[in-house]
């Protein structure tokens, strides 16, 4: 199969400012279009960035919405496969959708199977099978810890050519001096674990992966219990690793967290080849400390109460573009 450009974005985005979010991604996306990229991945959450805040529950969109108008007119317009997430309401709920668009301007999603830690505040899962039929080829969307869990292996495996993934992976909180030891090895792990993820679910199933990723700090709060009464205050940063990877798992290109805005591209084969790593006999493809265990069960905890309360008490609205620009 001929090499096709490709490009993967990384962003660095506001809490809860949807209209400079969508401003900052217009401008990236055709800064690669004009380096000829006609395969765009765009980063999960490109409309906000997610933290404990009370502004992130204003900030999700209808499913017709200013977003989607946006990626349609940039795929219409330069025939470009582009696609990316944000939080979409449907039907009282809320969803963490990758929308992808295609060259003709038509329209295909996927909500993310399991909200991660403080995400479930904000929205719930989703069921579908990820994959998108396109005229390059049949395309699988996961977004940032599907891309570390063996069922998205299960629902992909076998099934796609290529994928388009993107993550808004977060630091543990810094400068908690009581437990600053704690949090600076949770940290060097945590990069590591965010690293090696697109290369290795790329080698897992054969593919090549188009991963885009947000850069830059992201301060709010952080949830004790499932009460917003009791919180702490969160101080961290978002970890870049927008990638890159053929479908041997060779990342091709990289950006880091301080490497900031901007993008990468390469000319990339968007066939499927052999596996070359095997999929692990458990629910994580890495192997998570404990620590990451315990966050992942008890933050899990506190944020479904809290959307919980949100949807009783009306927190969870569209964003109002009339009053944010």
């Amino acid at each position: 199969m001929p090499k096709i450009k490709v490009a993967a974005i990384q962003m660095v985005g506001r809490t809860g400012d949807v209209s400079y979010n969508l401003a900052h991604i217009r401008e990236l996306a055709e800064a690669a279009i004009k380096e000829n990229a006609k395969v765009i991945a765009l980063p999960e959450f490109f409309t906000t960035t997610i933290v404990y805040d009370k502004r992130v529950f204003k900030s999700s969109l209808p499913p017709d919405n200013p977003a989607i108008e946006l990626l349609r007119k940039l795929a219409r317009e330069n025939e470009v496969l582009i696609g990316g997430s944000y939080l979409e309401m449907r039907h009282g709920d809320v969803f963490n959708t990758y929308v992808l668009v295609k060259p003709d301007g038509s329209v295909s999603k996927h909500d993310k199977d399991l909200p991660t830690m403080v995400e479930n505040a904000f929205y719930i899962g989703g069921n579908d099978d990820g994959i998108h039929a396109t005229s390059m080829g049949r395309v699988g969307t996961a977004v940032c810890w599907e891309t570390i869990r063996k069922k998205t292996v299960m629902r992909l495996k076998e099934k796609v050519d290529f994928l388009m993934t993107g993550s808004h992976w977060w630091s543990p909180p810094e400068k908690w001096y009581i437990l600053n030891g704690f949090f600076e090895k949770m940290a060097r792990s945590n990069r590591e674990y965010m690293a090696a993820a697109p290369a290795e679910l790329a080698r897992i199933l054969g593919v090549p992966n188009l991963h885009a990723s947000h850069a830059g700090r992201i301060d709010g709060r952080i949830l004790l219990l499932p009460t917003d009464k009791f919180t702490g205050r969160f101080n961290g940063v978002l970890l870049g690793e927008t990638q890159i990877v053929d479908n041997t798992g060779a990342v091709l290109k990289r950006m880091k967290q301080e490497d900031g805005a901007g993008f990468v591209t390469a000319d990339l084969d968007l066939s499927p080849s052999a596996q070359t790593l095997e999929e692990p006999e458990r629910f994580w493809i890495p192997r998570l400390e404990m620590r990451f265990r315990f966050f992942w069960h008890q933050q899990n905890w506190c944020g479904k109460a809290m959307y919980k309360h949100a949807k009783k008490n009306k927190w969870l609205q569209t964003y109002r573009f009339d009053n944010n620009e």
